[in-house]
């Protein structure tokens, strides 16, 4: 049973913080993990980056549903017409970015292309959201739950697949650094792949299920 009246207003307020949130933190993480990858040759900090952005545009328009039916002053049939578009286009965003992800860590481990550098400021990043973003989802889905909205519980999930993205690129980071093995980072690149994929799945299955 869906909350109602002022139950269900504090949820909506709890919402649109929770996506504020990760709005802030990913733009922020998005332009360093970019900066740093780029500075560092790292594919795989690279592409974090690239997430954190795609990451930014879904949890915007998430946090304008949720404000706009917060005030009742929207048309609930263009809020999902917006939300459908932007699914869209983080999707297709994934899936270019997995493509990507697999050409450029691919010429690198056969010799084509520049041996990824050790960042402190990448592994720095990572490890912040490895302990931002599990507790933003968890946050997240408690309230999808009790909301009963399929596209704040989608988001949840997005937001903890980004937990695991952070894992694998903290993973190649520190083998590279600790051991002297670049070669970690390409390869920590193309372990992304399947949870990059992932989302791009989902974003455009949200367009049928979206609440």
């Amino acid at each position: 049973m869906e909350p109602k009246g002022i139950e269900r207003e504090q949820l909506l307020k709890r919402g649109v913080l929770l996506e504020a949130a990760t709005v802030c933190w990913n733009a922020i993480e998005g332009i360093i993990a970019v900066w740093a990858g780029t500075l560092a040759s790292s594919v795989a900090l690279i592409a974090f980056g690239v997430d954190s952005f795609v990451e930014t545009t879904s949890g915007a328009v998430l946090w304008w549903r949720l404000r706009a039916e917060l005030k009742g002053g929207d048309d609930p049939e263009r809020i999902e017409r917006t939300e459908r578009r932007a699914a869209r286009v983080a999707g297709t965003i994934l899936f270019s970015l997995a493509i990507y992800i697999v050409i450029d860590a691919g010429r690198r481990l056969f010799g084509f292309g520049p041996e990824a550098r050790e960042s402190l400021v990448g592994i720095v990043v990572t490890v912040i959201a490895l302990a931002v973003m599990p507790f933003l989802g968890w946050m997240k889905l408690r309230t999808s739950l009790a909301l009963g909205s399929r596209a704040l519980r989608a988001d949840a999930y997005e937001t903890i697949t980004c937990a695991w993205l952070s894992l694998t690129t903290l993973a190649g980071l520190l083998f590279n650094a600790v051991f002297g093995l670049w070669s970690a980072d390409p390869i920590a690149a193309l372990v992304i792949v399947p949870l990059v994929l992932r989302e791009g799945i989902e974003a455009w299955r949200s367009d049928d299920e979206s609440n």
